[in-house]
């Protein structure tokens, strides 16, 4: 019944989403039946679903395996009590690093790729406070505030954990994998995608629904409308978890989105403090529970609303076709950039560009500024004067800078 291979293999297979694993497993007993049984079973005009060989599910156990990696299954009983009470809670996960941070206690930190560099404070910030609060911190690896929340925790030597969307040899992005690495010796790195998987587009939605789902909250910092950020919060409403948002400039279309989520019920959120008192309870399922599908539907917050209340972008479920890609078969159109966010400065004009992507319409100091970028402080107070006289950048006292009011019409 709590067969590896099979449990995999049937998670492998094309037209086999997590929910419709796990109405096979109810109705035959085991992934071993259901893998009998699947080949007779009506199709209702889609193609027969395709299983993988055994002995590719085999190869990717021992590659797994060998890299210091592990599997956990539904069966599992240290497979994540949270993460456990989601509906669509993924059959098999993919494992680097210590599998207990999955059932800790924690939270989520999302938020936007381009960030200001407040916002990264800010996401840092948050991260140390919680891990100092003894709650692990849970975020997906990306670019801007994902990454400064894992740093915020790792700085405390605190749990954190990375949900990827590719598989675990495929750290993305590329100047990422140092950090995944260490995120790996000092918490763990989890994925249902194997090895060998590139990150899609496609494929971040499922990784989202880790982040929402293996917290008891999620806050959100700096979140554009229609962003990704935005699908992440939609799923921690949908799975009666705790949002929370940043308050940022009305001017910052950064902002925009995670504003709205505040003006939807989503709670203020400025420190740790904020959070705390939130928070449910800590009653994950029980170990010994007799079927490992008993429980699997979150009790929700008197406070969650709806998505359609918080005015979240409508996501479908998860599509049951199997939706990774051999990197063989990756289509070359869907990629996600691998672009740094910053690219190495070569002109005047490179050092103004990126400086006005880190700043927001609140002031920051420009030593903060300088250590939130890879220039030197000569090269920023250069551009800074310059982005001043062209009318860009406001300073303040106090040695602090920020965009200037013109600003909101273009950074749109």
């Amino acid at each position: 019944m709590t067969s590896l291979p099979a449990c995999l293999r049937l998670a492998r297979t094309e037209q086999v989403g997590p929910r419709t694993w796990r109405k096979l497993v109810d109705k035959y007993g085991s992934a071993a039946a259901a893998l009998e049984a699947l080949p007779y079973l009506p199709v209702r005009g889609r193609n027969q679903p395709v299983m993988p060989p055994m002995d590719v599910v085999m190869r990717e156990i021992d590659a797994t395996l060998q890299m210091g990696g592990c599997f956990l299954t539904l069966f599992d009983t240290d497979y994540p009590a949270f993460l456990r009470q989601i509906p669509d809670a993924p059959p098999v996960l993919s494992v680097l690093g210590d599998v207990a941070c999955l059932s800790r206690a924690g939270v989520s930190i999302v938020g936007a790729r381009n960030a200001s560099a407040q916002g990264m404070r800010l996401a840092e910030s948050l991260a140390t406070e919680l891990v100092e609060a003894e709650l692990s911190v849970i975020s997906g690896l990306a670019r801007g505030i994902d990454k400064a929340a894992h740093k915020g925790a790792l700085h405390r030597l605190g749990c954190t954990v990375a949900a990827i969307a590719g598989g675990l040899d495929c750290p993305y992005p590329p100047e990422n994998a140092s950090l995944q690495a260490e995120i790996a010796q000092k918490g763990a790195v989890v994925t249902e995608a194997p090895l060998g998987t590139a990150p899609l587009a496609r494929h971040f939605p499922r990784r989202n629904r880790l982040i929402a789902g293996l917290g008891l909250g999620c806050v959100v910092v700096e979140a554009a409308p229609h962003s990704g950020t935005l699908i992440t919060a939609r799923m921690v409403v949908d799975y009666g978890r705790e949002l929370f948002a940043v308050p940022g400039s009305p001017l910052d279309p950064r902002c925009r989105g995670s504003n709205n989520l505040l003006r939807n019920g989503a709670v203020l959120t400025e420190s740790v403090a904020d959070i705390l008192p939130h928070l449910p309870p800590v009653v994950p399922q029980p170990a010994g529970s007799t079927h490992p599908f008993s429980s699997v539907t979150a009790p929700r917050q008197k406070k969650s609303a709806s998505a359609a209340q918080t005015g979240l972008p409508f996501v479908s479920d998860p599509p049951e076709p199997a939706f990774f890609t051999s990197p063989q078969n990756v289509d070359e159109k869907e990629p996600i950039a691998l672009k740094p966010h910053f690219s190495a400065p070569s002109t005047a004009q490179d050092v103004r560009e990126n400086l006005l992507s880190l700043l927001s319409f609140t002031p920051i100091a420009v030593d903060d500024l300088i250590r939130r970028c890879q220039f030197s402080a000569s090269a920023v107070l250069v551009a800074l004067t310059e982005l001043e006289l062209s009318g860009c950048v406001s300073t303040y006292p106090g040695g602090m800078v920020g965009l200037a009011d013109n600003q909101a019409e273009t950074a749109g």
